[in-house]
Parts: structure tokens; sequence; C-alpha cells
């Protein structure tokens, strides 16, 4: 054989394998670098998100009890009142107006009715007074059964919720009664004015409650006609949060679930209680213009009142709603699922290599899932898995 043909053909045998070696780099599957993380055993929540804003529960509004002038207000905002000690207004009312038959009347009428509702106040009073004592009684005698292991702890927190139903409820009796005696003095000033009395003589009005005051509507002396606003009273040890939630969240929540208040300004989370759901919703346009069915709950505060006492009325807070929490629970981050047909599924990593698993998925919150079946605490699964990830595929850590 000619050598310088032998040597030909030994290049070309070369060259055509260096060739197919290429192609065969080229054509060899590469490992996709994804993102892992593992599956974790702990607790979850699964929460309610909405924002919140705190409001006094009870509020009075003083206002001007006949047609008059109204010497200079010296109380503002932030300044303290005492109940019938702090004077909140002075009047020089008007020189009255004869009355006929009918509207004297009717003001005696008035007066009589303010009595009658101030005495109906104060047996509310007594009343709640006495259901706060058994109430209290109820829940001292389901502790010590508690304890002894008598009654469950559902009991017992049963009780606690009474007492502090009945002690709420003395409360709005005691704030109930003030208003009604408010009412009759008021009612009495203007069948007084209406009698005849000289319009020189000064009628001082005390402040109905122990508290605050949260707005002045006048300062100024002036002429004011009868039942304008001057000041608006409350008491801000008594503070509650409203929060609007879409109609369909709200039948998820219930009197009596765990509330976490977060973003009110301090660094710790506070803690609430859902008191009530209100029974009617209203509708709301929301900032992108949609309408939504809304419906007001309200969140007690769980922590002593030194944690949130910087809180006023009307300050906004965002508030957590606990409908379900799981104490040691399979979970994943929600990014390592997608829906495969009607089921859920995740890429497990074993040996290099991407493999499907369908899972069954409980509970799950914005960033966490409960997964019931399906997965095991340790194992490596991928994040976000993109639409070209195949079963089987390889695959490597993303570097950091």
């Amino acid at each position: 054989m000619n050598p310088l043909r032998h040597l030909r053909n030994r290049k070309v045998l070369a060259i055509v394998g260096f060739v197919g070696f290429l192609l065969l780099l080229a054509l060899w599957p590469q490992s996709v670098p994804v993102d892992l993380t593992e599956v974790e055993r702990g607790g979850l929540l699964v929460t309610i998100e909405e924002e919140g804003e705190t409001r006094v529960r009870d509020r009075f509004l003083v206002s001007a009890p006949v047609a008059g002038q109204v010497l200079r207000i010296a109380l503002e905002p932030g300044d303290s009142v005492r109940e019938d000690e702090t004077l909140l207004a002075t009047f020089l009312p008007a020189a009255p107006n004869p009355l006929d038959a009918r509207s004297r009347a009717e003001s005696e009428a008035a007066v009589a009715g303010a009595r009658a509702a101030l005495g109906g106040a104060r047996a509310e009073e007594k009343r709640a007074a006495a259901a706060l004592s058994l109430a209290r009684a109820e829940f001292v005698r389901n502790q010590e059964l508690f304890e002894q292991r008598i009654v469950s702890q559902q009991a017992k927190d049963a009780a606690e919720t009474e007492a502090r139903a009945a002690q709420e409820a003395l409360h709005a009796a005691e704030f109930a009664m003030a208003s009604a005696e408010h009412h009759l003095e008021m009612t009495q000033a203007r069948l007084l004015q209406a009698s005849g009395v000289s319009g020189s003589r000064p009628i001082e009005i005390r402040s109905p409650i122990d508290g605050v005051v949260f707005k002045r509507y006048r300062w100024s002396e002036a002429v004011v006609l009868a039942g304008e606003p001057l000041l608006e009273l409350g008491d801000p040890r008594q503070l509650e949060i409203v929060s609007d939630l879409l109609s369909t969240d709200a039948v998820r929540v219930h009197s009596g679930d765990t509330v976490l208040i977060e973003q009110w300004g301090g660094d710790e989370t506070l803690e609430g209680r859902v008191r009530l759901v209100e029974p009617s919703g209203f509708m709301k346009i929301s900032a992108l213009g949609v309408e939504e069915q809304r419906v007001n709950v309200i969140v007690d505060f769980e922590d002593p009142a030194l944690a949130w006492e910087r809180l006023g009325d009307g300050y906004r807070v965002e508030v957590r709603v606990v409908i379900w929490e799981g104490q040691d629970v399979v979970k994943v981050p929600t990014s390592t699922l997608f829906r495969r047909g009607d089921d859920w599924a995740v890429f497990i990593v074993e040996s290099g290599r991407a493999r499907l698993t369908p899972v069954e998925v409980g509970q799950r919150n914005g960033l966490e899932a409960e997964v019931v079946s399906g997965l095991e605490a340790g194992q490596e699964v991928v994040v976000h898995p993109g639409d070209t990830l195949e079963d089987g595929a390889r695959v490597q850590p993303r570097a950091s």
C-alpha cells in the first residue's frame, strides 16, 4: 500500500473521529441548573391578612343642649376629663320663646322619658354587675375543676369567654347610664328654658365619663343652635380593631379566633382575639375600582394595655386572623408545587436526577403548604421548576 495514501486515510479517520466526538459532546444531555430546598417538618399557620383600624368602642358626642351663646372651650384634644367633675362647656341660653300647650307637654314628656330611660339604664347596670359576679364565680369554679381534670379545656375557655363578655356588658351598661344621665340633663335644660327662666343664667355641661377629648368642634365663643356638636369624648383604654374582610374570607372566621397584629409601629407582634363578625356586609370600591362585598370583623386586644398604649383612635394596623394551625406537619414552599392535571406534584432530586412525584396537599398559606402524603422530611425538591424540566432529567444545584 502506498505510504502516502495510508497516511491520508489516517488523517481522514482522525478528522471524522474528532467531528464525531464534538457531535457527541453537543448532543450529550446537560445537567439543568435548579434551585433546591428541603422538605421540612414544623408548625404551619393559615391566616387571612387585611388592614385594620383602631377605634374607641364607646364614643360620646357632647352637643349644645339649647340655643344660646357658648363660652370659649379651653379643653384641647388629648386632655383628660373626669366624670361629673371636668367642666366641658358653659352656655348663656338665648331668651326663651313662649311655648304652646302641645310643645310644653312634649317637653315634659321628654323629661319623663329621659327619667325612665335613666331608671332602665341603672337597672341594666345592676343586672350586668350581678351577671359579671356570677360569670366570675363560674370561671373560678371551672378553673379549679380544670386543674383537677374534671372539666375540659373547652369548658374552661367558654367560662373565661363568658366572664370577659360579662365584663364588657357591664362597661356598656355603665356608659349607657352615663349617657342617660346626660340626656336627662339636656331635656331638663330645654324644659327649664321653655318655662321662662331668665336666659342670663349659665348652664354648665360636665363630662359624662372618665376619658380624654378626641375632637373639639368649637373653641371660640360663639352663638350656636341646640344640638350643635361641641366635643367628642372617649376612653382610650377601651380600644378595639375593626377590619373589613372580603365576605368570602369572613365566612371562615369565627368568634374567638386568634389574631396577630402587625405593622402597627412597634417592633413586637401583638395578639388579639375575634370578638364579633358582623352579620351584615357592605359594598366597597377597591383601589382598582372593583366592587367588593366586605364584612367588618371586630378584634379585642389580648395583650395588656401597657403593650399597646401608644396606639390611639383611628390608627392603622395589619391583622392576620389565624383560621388553622398545625404544630408538626410536613411542609414545602408553595413555589415547589405545580399542577399536573387535577392533582399537585413536585420534582424531588435523587442521585442527581429530577423525579416527578405526585403529592396530596392539605392546608396552605401564601408561602408554605402542608403535604399530607407523597413526601418525607429531609427530601430535596426543586423550587420554581421550569416548563422544560422533565422526569428523569439530570439536574445540579444552581450556583449561588
